[in-house]
């Protein structure tokens, strides 16, 4: 079989793991057992090859990811639930239906949006009597305060019971594709032995994505009002996600280079609040999404995925 590479989520209580044409999901349940989602996922480009184009490429792959997210947590939350029994015996338990989960994230997503663009944005433009208006000095000063608000933010939430949980699973789910790259015995013992830091994490991508819009948004007027400033911004996040997404395949494919490396190396340092050390039964939940995602693949090869 031709090597191929694999990307993945961490989610409640498993790991979604992404083959070229597959993925796959595995939850375990609150009674112990391992309940597996696998489907087909043929590339977009196969139907439309313009997306295979740089920097397009990673615009629509970050789109295709946040929905593939959506369906994977969709999943996981409804088979992590304790399942509750009434008195004639019947379950109690409430799904969450796709549109709720949905909007839950279209939520969160215009939360992130305001958080991580408007917010610093707005502190800006209060500093410019002190930082003066010059447009390099105050997009830097702009994009080092997003990066303050995102480490902030990210801190916040791995201190939560819940979310470390979550981190832990991410660490599963870097540990088993750390040991397929390598042509390691998909087994507990011999995952574990691996490190949970990738350099191809989201967590990465992120702060990529943090560093780039500095550049990007630097184009932007200086004379435009507020309010166009703050559109541009997500009206531009399309094309920050492409080079974002270019930048990381390259490091990825380079990530021997000295240079390469001190350049990956804050993201690396990053993933050490987004992942946490999983246990053998996380681990265990891992591995059989990898292995249920590769065998409903079937082989194929292509690029390297986000994980």
């Amino acid at each position: 079989m031709e090597k191929i590479n694999i990307g993945g989520q961490a989610i409640l209580e498993g790991v979604m793991m992404r083959a070229p044409r597959a993925m796959a999901i595995a939850v375990r349940r609150p009674s112990g057992e391992i309940v597996v989602k696998r489907e087909q996922m043929p590339p977009l480009s196969e139907r439309y090859p313009i997306v295979k184009l740089p920097i397009l490429r990673g615009a629509v792959a970050l789109f295709t990811s946040l929905i593939l997210g959506i369906k994977a947590l969709n999943f996981s939350a409804n088979e992590a639930l304790e399942e509750e029994v009434d008195e004639n015996g019947e379950s109690k338990k409430e799904e969450l239906t796709s549109w709720a989960l949905a909007g839950t994230m279209a939520v969160a997503f215009g939360f992130g949006i305001a958080l991580f663009f408007f917010l610093p944005l707005y502190l800006t433009k209060l500093l410019v009597p002190i930082i003066g208006d010059h447009n390099v000095v105050f997009n830097l000063v702009d994009g080092v305060i997003r990066v303050i608000v995102f480490l902030i933010y990210i801190w916040s939430i791995a201190r939560m019971k819940d979310i470390q949980r979550v981190f832990q699973y991410h660490g599963a789910e870097h540990k088993t594709i750390f040991a397929f790259e390598a042509g390691a015995e998909l087994t507990v013992e011999r995952v574990k032995s691996f490190s949970r830091l990738h350099p191809r994490c989201g967590t990465s991508f992120l702060l990529i994505v943090m560093l780039v819009s500095i550049g990007v948004f630097s184009l932007i007027p200086k004379a435009w009002p507020f309010v166009y400033k703050a559109l541009s911004r997500v009206v531009l996040l399309p094309l920050i996600a492409g080079i974002s997404y270019e930048f990381l395949k390259w490091s990825a494919k380079n990530d021997q280079n000295p240079l390469v490396k001190l350049v990956i190396t804050p993201g690396l340092a990053l993933q050490r609040l987004t992942t946490r050390e999983p246990d053998d039964d996380q681990i265990e939940v891992a591995i059989r999404s990898v292995k249920e995602a590769l065998d409903e693949n079937g082989g194929y090869s292509d690029d390297r995925l986000v994980v």
